[in-house]
């Protein structure tokens, strides 16, 4: 409960800022850099070295990777049929295709599923959600801000992305069996714990409540995929087709139909792609994913 109530603490701590007149408007880049250059990176050494592999684990893992290429797919169809901008059709696809499997999902995952559901949702969350993050979601941002990078650029931005690097460590680190010593450990761990107030207050700063937006179709959109379609592909594709029906399989749903994910707004944000609406995401799926979250946890109760 303290979690949930924290969420929304920072989200409307960013409100309250905004309509203090000598508070800095661009605070929120500042609080974007400090997540995608310090935290991320320090979440990842910390968790994957402790990841043990077998095959059944692939099935959390793909939950991110199916989630994001079915809204790249989808969301392009759409852009391209309906004209859209490119912004506003990446904008979609990082915000849509991504879930919010880490503090939203661990707590409440914890709360449902005890510490055995925590280790399946670190496997959604980690070489999940964490890496199309730092590999197709560089991508995606890149191709669909402004100017027309090719592909030596996009290389470099992805391999030059600092949780993509850490990334790269931390698999080496798992592959060689090595660990830092517990002290570092501690610091990772309450460095990358900055993620989630630094996050939410960056989308608090820049959300804005305005009933003549015109990204309201897109919102209900976007959301309509993330919370209800999302999980009701991976729901089709693993349990009525695969036949997987374990706790497991339960718990990587659940982590499908999360909120979207915050650190997939701040780097729509910083690429130019629709920031209002990124934000709105955040701002309005947060609060609405409680409800849905409760749709497919009845679903798993009494199907």
């Amino acid at each position: 409960m303290t979690n949930f109530i924290l969420i929304f603490f920072y989200l409307i701590l960013g409100i309250v800022l905004q309509r203090v007149k000598r508070f800095p408007t661009s605070t929120y880049k500042l609080l974007n850099k400090i997540v995608i250059y310090v935290c991320l990176p320090a979440l990842a050494l910390y968790y994957i070295p402790k990841i043990h592999w077998n095959n059944q684990l692939l099935f959390p893992i793909g939950v991110a990777w199916i989630g994001f290429v079915v809204a790249f797919l989808l969301f392009r169809f759409l852009g391209n049929k309906y004209g859209w901008s490119k912004k506003l059709t990446g904008c979609l696809i990082l915000t849509a295709g991504l879930g919010n499997t880490s503090f939203l999902g661990f707590p409440i995952i914890e709360a449902l599923y005890g510490k055995e559901g925590m280790k399946t949702a670190i496997l959604v969350d980690q070489p999940g959600t964490f890496v199309v993050l730092s590999t197709l979601g560089i991508l995606v941002a890149t191709m669909y801000s402004k100017g027309e990078p090719n592909g030596i650029q996009i290389f470099k931005k992805i391999m030059l992305f600092p949780p993509f690097i850490t990334f790269i460590v931390a698999c080496l680190m798992n592959v060689f069996n090595f660990d830092f010593h517990e002290w570092i450990q501690y610091i990772l761990q309450k460095v990358g714990s900055g993620v989630t107030p630094l996050a939410l207050v960056s989308v608090g700063l820049q959300l804005r409540f305005e009933s003549r937006s015109q990204h309201w179709r897109f919102l209900g959109l976007g959301l309509l995929y993330k919370l209800v379609l999302t999980p009701a592909i991976i729901y089709l594709l693993y349990i009525v087709i695969l036949n997987q029906n374990s706790k497991m399989i339960e718990v990587a749903i659940m982590e499908s139909a999360m909120a979207p994910m915050i650190t997939a707004s701040i780097l729509a944000t910083t690429h130019g792609l629709k920031p209002r609406l990124s934000s709105m995401m955040i701002g309005f799926g947060i609060p609405i994913s409680f409800v849905t979250l409760a749709f497919w946890y009845f679903v798993f109760r009494f199907l």
